[in-house]
């Protein structure tokens, strides 16, 4: 799983989402579409239920559009989806 700076830049909001690692174990393994994006949550429709999880203290596991599954560490995420797409991101892989 290849992450460049332009995916996290993306919209997250209609992506299949899966939470793999958090500070709080009840979040690990909640999946489901993101149907909201705040600058510090992420709110996830998983069957009828809505979860919200904190991005600066989870690993979250996106499906794009094509299929592609990449990992991104959410406290890379902090912020308003608007203000990321201003942010110069320094390459960490």
């Amino acid at each position: 799983m290849k992450v460049t700076p332009l995916i996290v830049q993306d919209e997250f909001i209609g992506l299949k989402v899966r939470v793999t690692d958090s500070t709080n174990r009840d979040l690990i393994g909640i999946s489901g579409t993101v149907i909201n994006e705040t600058r510090n949550t992420l709110t996830v429709l998983n069957g009828s239920k809505r979860r919200i999880v904190v991005k600066d203290h989870a690993t979250f596991h996106f499906t794009l559009p094509d299929t592609t599954i990449v990992e991104v560490e959410g406290h890379i995420l902090q912020g308003r989806p608007e203000e990321r797409l201003k942010k110069r991101i320094r390459r960490l892989w």
